[in-house]
């Protein structure tokens, strides 16, 4: 920006010239510039020349105030860095969290070991802020059991108590697996990954089936080049920083074994253990309500005795609430079916689901 450029200062954080402009009033200077006061003969009157002099003043002040609004609005400076008050996110309602925690259903003694973390975590932080020694604590955590226990919820809210009790800056949840830190070339994967990390720097990354990171027999792949890279990271921010990593028991034993450093940094561990019959069906429950959906009295039967049962011959395949959710959703398309029959449905028929509606979506 050159030296006439900025003549006048209107305290707006606008570069110009990658728009094509200049400074606010720039234009009309020059009209003034070029207008000789003492050689107006076209004017037939110094009231006509007065009159221009002052509309172009006039037209002067009215594009400068336009431009302060526009700078207001961001439409010249869409890049602009926002002040630091409006970066900074709203800090979590600890009491909120906690009811949220306690609503979800079963994990019973995950619960446990969540609220004994968080007041571990909180008077840990009080005692740094008054200046009293504080024992060495890792808030890395191991989430071991089958998929569909509620264990991405968990590790989500995880992330928010740690921002309201002040552990973390922001409390978001970055969730990946193995595609979203392990590249397929030589140094692509700390690039990714470092990616990954940056993310959720202020938060949690969240790893889910973290061993597919690490083959069992130790043999070296781009995976191990990832786990070094999240170390580091882990050691760098270990302010403002927490990795959850997350996968079936055995595999996730096998996973922390495969490396000291991960021994050292993760020592503590949570079990999702599955939901039981009643449990699905609270669950299954939950998800008709959030719907508006009703099961008559058959329906209800129904699908109790259907959960329970999918609990009982349970095998390695078993999604728990995921089962559940593909059970609503194939209830939704068998009810779809059925209504769309009747000629002119009512209300009730709309949230009414009836025991052929559970018996065809169990087959589905």
């Amino acid at each position: 920006m050159g030296k006439k450029d900025k003549e006048k200062d209107y305290g707006l954080n606008v570069d110009f010239n990658s728009y094509g402009l200049r400074p606010p009033g720039a234009y009309l200077s020059d009209i003034l510039k070029k207008i000789d006061p003492t050689d107006m003969s076209e004017f037939k009157s110094v009231k006509e020349r007065s009159d221009l002099t002052r509309s172009l003043d006039d037209a002067q002040r009215a594009a400068d105030e336009m431009l302060r609004e526009l700078a207001k609005e961001d439409v010249l400076t869409p890049s602009a860095p926002k002040t630091q008050a409006e970066q900074a996110p709203e800090t979590p309602d600890l009491d909120e969290l906690l009811k949220e925690l306690d609503e979800l259903v079963g994990l019973e003694r995950i619960k446990k070991n969540v609220r004994s973390l968080i007041n571990l975590a909180k008077v840990r932080k009080l005692r740094q802020e008054q200046d009293l020694p504080v024992p060495a604590m890792s808030l890395h955590l191991v989430f071991m059991g089958n998929p569909g226990t509620g264990k991405t919820t968990v590790a989500r809210l995880i992330a928010q108590l740690y921002c309201a009790i002040g552990v973390l800056s922001k409390g978001q949840l970055v969730e990946v697996d193995r595609s979203g830190l392990v590249a397929g070339f030589v140094g692509q994967t700390a690039i990714k990954t470092q990616e990954a990390i940056n993310k959720a720097l202020g938060g949690v990354l969240f790893i889910d089936e973290a061993y597919a990171l690490t083959s069992k027999d130790g043999t070296n792949d781009f995976g191990h080049e990832a786990v070094e890279t999240i170390l580091k990271a882990m050691e760098d921010h270990r302010d403002d920083f927490v990795v959850i990593v997350a996968g079936y028991e055995e595999l996730m034993e096998q996973f922390i074994d495969s490396n000291p450093g991960l021994e050292s940094r993760f020592n503590r561990y949570f079990v999702f253990e599955d939901y039981n019959g009643d449990e699905l069906f609270r669950i299954f429950s939950f998800m008709c309500s959030k719907n508006s959906y009703k099961l008559d009295g058959e329906a209800e039967e129904y699908a109790r005795n259907h959960l329970n049962e999918l609990f009982e011959g349970r095998d390695e395949n078993f999604g728990n609430a995921r089962d559940v959710r593909n059970f609503f959703e194939n209830m939704i398309s068998a009810h779809s079916d059925r209504v769309a029959e009747i000629e002119s449905p009512e209300m009730e028929d709309l949230i009414t689901v009836k025991r052929e509606d559970l018996e065809k979506a169990s087959m589905l």
